[in-house]
């Protein structure tokens, strides 16, 4: 899909150290003036850490905003100018402290469009070797391997509701399909 070119007039009305805030006011193609408040964010990307007997590492992750731990994948928001496979390394042994010999590319997806411009790159980590993590003072995070059919009992239930999570695990079960796995 072609994107339609507008004349948008954006004022930044809120800057934090990782994202931003714009009012935006464009025209419709019916000549409607319309304004929405856009989130303008850096990228970030989230890993699935596999260790050798096919567990995945998973974290639990106390978020401030619904003032509850949630069950998740190792993620994290992108340095400037750091490549994305650069930045997946670093969050996975600052969060879990596992270490990746290899560390391969999903996909990626946008993860909310309706207000945000954050995209999500997802990478897949093998070949792990156990460390230290290296959290952030603010950050509070317990690391635990659970099984694939473990993993898809949590999203059954409820137990995992974190959408980048979810996503990912899509985009894993569709590599491992296409790898000959099940």
């Amino acid at each position: 899909m072609v994107p339609m070119r507008r004349d948008i007039q954006r004022t930044c009305v809120y800057e934090s150290r990782i994202f931003s805030v714009e009012e935006c006011r464009f025209t419709t193609q019916e000549g409607t003036e319309v304004d929405r408040s856009v989130v303008r964010h850096p990228g970030a990307v989230l890993i699935v850490p596999v260790l050798p007997d096919g567990q995945l590492v998973m974290i639990r992750n106390w978020r401030v905003a619904l003032e509850q731990s949630l069950w998740e994948f190792p993620a994290g928001t992108l340095e400037p100018d750091e490549p994305p496979v650069v930045s997946a390394g670093r969050e996975l042994t600052e969060e879990t402290g596992y270490r990746a010999d290899s560390i391969e590319f999903l996909g990626s997806f946008y993860t909310s469009p309706g207000f945000a411009d954050e995209l999500m790159h997802v990478f897949v980590a093998t070949e792990l070797k156990a460390g230290q993590q290296a959290l952030e003072a603010h950050e509070e995070i317990t690391v635990e391997s659970k099984s694939w059919d473990e993993v898809c009992s949590m999203m059954a239930d409820g137990t995992l509701v974190d959408g980048k999570s979810i996503a990912a695990i899509q985009l894993w079960s569709m590599h491992r399909s296409a790898q000959g796995g099940n």
